[in-house]
């Protein structure tokens, strides 16, 4: 090693370059994840719009129609629009063994009602519940457990009170041409029966499916087993489930009252169940479509005149999807934005 001053070296030493720390990372606003909550936040709104446009000759007359009618009446649907939110919250928490906080679970089903009314067969409304369980720690297996038990409470509670007002009113079961004939009954049957055998097959020779549809089986059967344990869920199940189709024919109800419509509670109720009953599993968003027609011609059944009897169909859509639609939109943009969603 060498001794020599350093001063004798010839030319200076380089400067050590400063330790450079890592940049702190920048969140662009143009990140693939941001861009797709953005998206996400405002699909509803643009949907809605794009619905609007389509259907404004619907929404227009609806709205002309309500205009004129008695509002004291109308107010009273939207009341019973409100509470069917509620009982919506009410048969999720029935149907999930995790305690939810009540107000998020409200908001979550108002704004799953605008999602409700973009997709069919109520894809958008468990989409939506779906993730919020996610977010509140439920796990996968389990959520998908409780909205298939939601989804089996509600058309098993709604034939109970159709067999009930049968019972209750048996001067209303001369209604023949609202019973389905031999065809239909055999169709119905033949497709159901499809449906089993289709999973079944898929069960027994598609081996990836069969653990995770058997582990989904033994969650959906231990939950149920755990909340009919339960007192306040089974009365949140089964209650709200109940009370589900009688607020929704409280609604048409009011509507046709605020316009004249000459039927009574009972008879409204009945055409809203045997008409849901019979065209119920037709995949429409919110089931607008075929449940209105077989809704209209099940009133004209019941007496009321066809004019009549549309404009209340028309007038319960424009109270129950148009009227929320907005302010739905907005809570599940809002939702989506905080990671609520």
């Amino acid at each position: 090693m060498s001794s020599l001053p350093l001063s004798d070296l010839p030319g200076s030493l380089p400067a050590c370059p400063a330790p450079v720390s890592p940049a702190a990372p920048t969140r662009s606003l143009f990140a693939p994840a941001l861009l797709v909550r953005h998206a996400l936040t405002l699909l509803p709104l643009l949907l809605i719009g794009a619905w609007a446009a389509a259907d404004w000759r619907t929404v227009r007359d609806g709205a002309a129609r309500l205009a004129s009618a008695d509002p004291w009446w109308l107010l009273a649907g939207l009341f019973f629009t409100c509470m069917g939110w509620v009982v919506a919250a009410l048969v999720r928490q029935g149907a999930i063994p995790d305690r939810l906080p009540p107000g998020l679970l409200l908001a979550s089903q108002f704004a799953a009602g605008a999602a409700n009314h973009v997709l069919p067969a109520s894809i958008g409304a468990h989409a939506v519940t779906l993730r919020f369980l996610q977010s509140q720690g439920v796990p996968l297996a389990r959520g998908t457990a409780s909205l298939a038990l939601y989804s089996l409470v509600k058309p098993v509670a709604k034939t109970v009170v159709l067999l009930g007002f049968l019972i209750a009113f048996p001067e209303l079961l001369h209604l023949g041409e609202l019973v389905p004939d031999e065809r239909t009954l055999i169709l119905v049957a033949a497709g159901v029966v499809a449906v089993v055998a289709t999973a079944a097959v898929l069960v027994t020779t598609v081996r990836p499916l069969r653990r995770p549809l058997l582990g989904f089986v033994r969650t959906a059967l231990t939950d149920a087993r755990i909340l009919h344990t339960r007192p306040s869920r089974v009365l949140a199940l089964w209650g709200g489930a109940t009370a589900t189709p009688l607020l929704q024919a409280s609604v048409i109800a009011s509507v046709g009252f605020a316009l004249g419509l000459p039927l009574s509670w009972t008879q409204v109720t009945l055409a809203l169940l045997l008409a849901s009953t019979a065209v119920g599993a037709v995949p429409a968003p919110g089931g607008i479509g075929p449940v209105d027609a077989a809704l209209v011609f099940t009133m004209v059944t019941f007496g009321a005149p066809m004019g009549l009897a549309a404009a209340t169909v028309i007038g319960y859509r424009v109270l129950t999807v148009w009227v929320p639609l907005l302010p739905g939109a907005l809570v599940l943009s809002i939702m989506v934005q905080r990671k609520i969603l």
